[in-house]
Order: structure tokens, then C-alpha cells, then sequence
């Protein structure tokens, strides 16, 4: 009996031992899985996915590369040409990025998506895409995509046909006779424009330009006539009829011009009595003298002596002097004033100009038109 208690004492011994370094190994090997599942969570995932197991021939099928990286850890994608094989049999038409987003572990996720298509009937293998990220290289999943040809009825091969020729399609004139009336139109806007054209070249234009004239002053005007009078009475044998009506009709024109009333149409007499009732005393004793010579030289073949012809020279040149103004030469804008006949012809020009850029306008906008639907009904 005391054998079998010591027995059982020793088991229990042992049995505590025992669990105890068991104990110690089970704390290392939690610790090794706690120190193993850390790195897993911040590994590198990439993920590969096609979105269609099957497709007919020139079908195009979508393959997603998911990539998981650590946040702050770039990643190098593969990259494909335009029409670059993924694998033999297998072309890339193009690619394209997402969008980086964040995962709610906080890592960084990167997707690209690969356009595929094909052109022979055959199962292929995708192979799995390499990924570089943190200086290490990863790999998707490799996945499959079955290209199915159309198919094709061999059984009745007398229900293939032969391709048709191109149909002649019936002249329809309700299809023709908008452009017809178009074209109608066009031709009479051509002739419309034509006739204006033509009228307006014939006619005649009114211009209308401001000149600059030089305004020479009454008084300076009649003394270079005088003075012009005097040099050709000097230099040659003209009658004392002709130099008089010469002298006079510049005395006429001066006053004319420096009083206002229309001396050219009056008689010495009016002209001497017109000037008193302006109050123009100045000179009119020697002036009735120059017109009472003149008109007797003119009219009764009176004969002055020479100094007689200088003394009223002399006076008419005396009597611009006295009249005359304070007047000096100057430039002057001249508008000519049209009279109504001439605004008439202008209007009508102006008017003329612009049916002509109208029909012009028109012509263009419908022959465009007809040219539109002429290509509309012939493609």
C-alpha cells in the first residue's frame, strides 16, 4: 500500500514537470505565431481577376490587377504596348489606372485593368502578373479564358449564299424635288444678283469729300486783281473799255462780298446809294467818279487821258483799303451740299449695295444646302 502512494506521488511529480516545460514551450510558440502574423498583415498582396472565363473571337475581355501595399511603399505595375501579346495567342489593346484608394487596414491600393482580346479559337492560360513593390517582386494568379469561335451551320451547306451586288434603288421624285426647288431658287438668286451687280456698275456714284480750301479775304482778292489789271494795262495797248470793265467788275465783286448785296446786278447809282444807306461814307466821292468815268467810257465812247486812268486805279485801291476787314487768309473745310436728285441717287446706290450683299448671302446658304442634300441622297 505505502508502495503504491509513493507510485502515484511520483506520476504527479513527473506529470507537473512535465507540463511545466510544456508550459514554457507553449509561451514560445505564441510568441512565434504573434511574431509571424504581424509581417502578414503588412505583406504585399496582389490579387489578379478576369472578369470573363469565355469570349467569341475579337471579343474583349477585362483582367483587374489589385495590389495591397504597405502606405508609403510604391509598387511597379506591368506595362503592355498596343497589341502586345500578355501571351501567345492573347493582345493587349490597351490599359488604364484606377484610382488609389485606402483600405480600412490602412494600406495603399493600386488597380490596373488590361483590355484583352483574341482572334483564334483556343483556351489560353493568363499567366500570373509580376508585381515590384519595396524592392521585392510578387505574383498574381494565373487564370484561364476560353475564345469561342461563331458557329457555323456544315450540316446545310446549300444555305450559304454568295454576297449580293449593290442594289439600283427607283428613281423617286418626291425624294428630288426639294433639291430641284432649291436649285430653282438658287438660279433665280444668281440672276437677281447679277441684274444688281449690273445696275449698280452703271450707275454713276455720288461722292461726297470734305475739301480744305485755302479762303482768301474780299479785299486781298480784288487788289491781286487790281494789281494783275495794272502789270497788263502797262504791258499792252487794250482799249480803255476793256481795262475800265475790268477795274469795275472787281470793284463790284469786293463789294459785293464785303457788304453783302448783289452789286454785280446793279447800276453805279444803286451801288453808290446802297453804300451811303450802310453808313459807308469812306471814299464815295472818288468811287462815284470811278463809275461815272467808267460807264461814260463804256457806254459813250468817252477817251480818259492816261493820268485819269491811274487816278482812279489809284482810288479803287484807296477804297479797299478803307473798307476793308481784319480778315486773313486761312484754310477752310468745304462740305459740298447735295441736292435732292443726289441724295435720291445715293440712297438708291446704298440700297442697290446692300440687296447685292443679301442675295450674295442667299445664294451661298442655299447652295450649301443643295450640295448637302444632293451628297445625302447619292451616299
Amino acid at each position: 500500500m505505502r508502495f503504491f502512494y509513493q507510485c502515484v506521488e511520483f506520476s504527479i511529480e513527473s506529470l507537473t514537470e512535465r507540463m511545466i516545460r510544456n508550459t514554457k514551450y507553449l509561451f514560445l510558440l505564441a510568441a512565434l505565431l504573434v511574431a509571424n502574423i504581424l509581417p502578414v498583415k503588412a505583406q504585399v498582396q496582389v490579387v489578379e481577376h478576369l472578369d470573363s472565363l469565355s469570349i467569341l473571337i475579337g471579343e474583349q475581355a477585362h483582367l483587374t490587377l489589385t495590389v495591397n501595399v504597405p502606405a508609403g511603399v510604391s509598387a511597379e505595375l506591368p506595362t503592355f504596348k498596343p497589341s502586345q501579346n500578355i501571351t501567345p495567342g492573347v493582345e493587349v489593346v490597351e490599359w488604364s489606372d484606377m484610382p488609389e484608394t485606402k483600405t480600412s487596414d490602412g494600406m495603399s491600393q493600386l488597380k490596373r485593368v488590361y483590355v484583352l482580346t483574341s482572334f483564334d479559337e483556343k483556351v489560353y492560360a493568363i499567366p500570373a502578373l509580376k508585381v515590384k513593390a519595396g524592392g521585392k517582386e510578387y505574383s498574381g494568379q494565373p487564370c484561364a479564358m476560353k475564345v469561342l469561335t461563331v458557329p457555323v451551320d456544315t450540316v446545310h451547306p446549300e444555305k450559304f449564299y454568295p454576297p449580293k451586288d449593290v442594289q439600283d434603288n427607283p428613281f423617286k421624285l418626291s425624294e428630288w424635288i426639294l433639291p430641284l426647288c432649291m436649285s430653282l431658287l438658287l438660279l433665280l438668286c444668281i440672276a437677281v444678283l447679277v441684274f444688281l451687280i449690273v445696275r449698280l456698275r452703271q450707275g454713276k456714284p455720288v461722292i461726297v469729300r470734305t475739301q480744305v480750301v485755302i479762303k482768301v479775304p474780299a479785299h486781298e482778292r480784288a487788289l491781286g486783281e487790281i494789281q494783275q489789271i495794272k502789270k497788263s494795262h502797262e504791258t499792252s495797248s487794250a482799249d480803255q473799255k476793256e481795262y475800265y470793265t475790268r477795274l469795275t467788275d472787281t470793284l463790284r465783286k469786293y463789294i459785293e462780298q464785303r457788304f453783302g448785296f448783289n452789286a454785280m446786278e446793279m447800276t453805279s447809282s444803286q451801288i453808290i446809294e446802297q453804300l451811303q444807306s450802310r453808313g459807308s461814307d469812306d471814299m464815295i466821292a472818288e468811287l462815284r467818279e470811278l463809275f461815272m468815268t467808267a460807264d461814260l467810257v463804256k457806254f459813250a465812247k468817252y477817251e480818259t487821258l492816261i493820268n485819269e486812268n491811274d487816278r482812279n486805279l489809284v482810288n479803287a485801291v484807296r477804297f479797299i483799303d478803307k473798307t476793308k476787314t481784319n480778315e486773313v487768309t486761312h484754310p477752310e473745310r468745304v462740305t459740298p451740299v447735295l441736292d435732292a436728285d443726289d441724295k435720291h441717287r445715293r440712297q438708291v446706290r446704298i440700297n442697290t449695295k446692300i440687296a447685292v450683299w443679301c442675295a450674295a448671302v442667299v445664294a451661298v446658304l442655299i447652295f450649301a444646302y443643295v450640295v448637302w442634300m444632293l451628297v445625302d441622297l447619292l451616299m
